[in-house]
């Protein structure tokens, strides 16, 4: 699609829950560019113009076109597909399947079966997206706590950086935050509202240690 681009970024903390018995995926015999195809047409029919797919891997394990390098490895298997759309930012993750590019296979069919509630006349205004809108953090009510703060700087650390480092220890949350913002900030070719949630979880973690003292 000429006028919509999409990209792979690490995955960061997984903060649903986790399939115990994960199907193979074997089912899905569609070769990678044509789930990426799908992707595209599915997203680009809800008015997405960046579509970000993020999978267990390191910054490190990225072409600066966005896609994966050859000898990436990817570890956990689950994914995130997230994009501006119509109905507001939605995100959409999974980790049914053992591999990851059968989760954004099963991320692409999911959108497109929801399309179908509208070709039926069921849906007159989106109705069926709103259950996957995105929050601004994994909390409930979308404030981000002090804990999502961490959990999300500590996603775009070096490995062996947690969460109760990031909250413990100011210079490794700054940096933390310095690698986060190397990776979201839009002049590096990062997403505006990444960087927003990176630069809102320093800053709250800055408040709260600053009140802790």
């Amino acid at each position: 699609m000429a006028d919509q681009r999409y990209e792979i970024r690490p995955l960061g903390p997984w903060t649903g829950p986790v399939t115990r018995n994960r199907q193979s995926g074997s089912a899905f015999r569609a070769p990678w560019s044509a789930t990426l195809d799908l992707i595209a047409k599915e997203t680009l029919l809800l008015g997405a113009r960046l579509v970000v797919i993020q999978v267990d891997v390191t910054a490190a394990d990225l072409r600066r076109d966005g896609m994966l390098r050859a000898n990436a490895r990817v570890g956990f298997p689950g994914v995130k597909v997230s994009f501006e759309s119509k109905h507001g930012p939605l995100t959409y993750a999974t980790d049914e399947y053992a591999h990851w590019q059968a989760n954004v296979r099963a991320v692409a069919l999911s959108l497109q079966a929801l399309r179908a509630v509208d070709r039926y006349g069921v849906s007159k205004s989106g109705e069926q997206y709103r259950g996957w809108t995105a929050l601004p953090s994994g909390s409930p009510s979308g404030q981000m706590t002090a804990d999502d703060a961490a959990r999300l700087l500590a996603g775009y650390a070096d490995a062996g950086v947690t969460a109760e480092r990031v909250l413990s220890d100011a210079e490794v949350r700054r940096a933390a935050f310095r690698q986060a913002s190397r990776q979201t900030h839009p002049d590096h070719g990062g997403d505006g509202e990444a960087f927003a949630r990176v630069t809102a979880a320093r800053d709250l973690l800055d408040t709260s240690a600053g009140a802790g003292r």
